[in-house]
């Protein structure tokens, strides 16, 4: 059976924000548990090169459902800075990505297949078609950056294990 694009991209995305979802409560009653400040986890790098914790979990948001609008609009851009933005305000940005890439339908995200497109980036600008953006941009992207967001939850102390990051998997026949 042949993937269509709906199946290649939202399923993949809402496989990846439920489990970052998932991750993100069990981290915050980690936090809780410990007495750890959630705004230490917020501003947390796993290396002093790296972007926070804030923006793997923007990252993961801009990743999924503004991939979906970038590839609507024909232009997709690094992800929006969202100075202040608490913990709460990180979970609110997954739910909200989940809920909104909830309402595409196999015959929308067709419409979106095979379309032109441009990575901007200051001066910069790389052309894709959706498939290949998806393909070798967005999810590659998405998985770095859920990756990164469990890591540092993981090196805080959170118990996770490698199910918690693949979250709800489609098994069966």
């Amino acid at each position: 059976m042949q993937l269509s694009f709906y199946d290649a991209s939202i399923m993949c995305y809402e496989q990846m924000l439920q489990s970052t979802a998932n991750v993100l409560r069990a981290g915050r009653e980690h936090a809780e548990a410990s007495d750890m400040p959630l705004r230490d986890i917020v501003d947390y790098r796993l290396h002093e090169t790296m972007n926070p914790f804030s923006f793997q979990v923007i990252s993961v948001w801009h990743h999924s459902y503004g991939a979906v609008q970038g590839m609507r609009a024909g232009e997709f851009n690094p992800p929006p800075s969202k100075p202040g933005i608490d913990y709460a305000g990180l979970c609110e940005l997954i739910d909200e990505g989940l809920a909104e890439l909830q309402k595409e339908t196999p015959e929308s995200m067709a419409a979106l297949s095979g379309q032109n497109m441009y990575f901007r980036f200051g001066k910069m600008e790389i052309p894709f078609t959706t498939d290949n953006f998806l393909a070798t941009f967005s999810k590659p992207n998405l998985y770095f950056h859920a990756t990164t967001t469990y890591t540092a939850l993981r090196q805080l102390g959170t118990p996770l294990g490698k199910l918690d990051f693949l979250g709800n998997m489609k098994a069966g026949h």
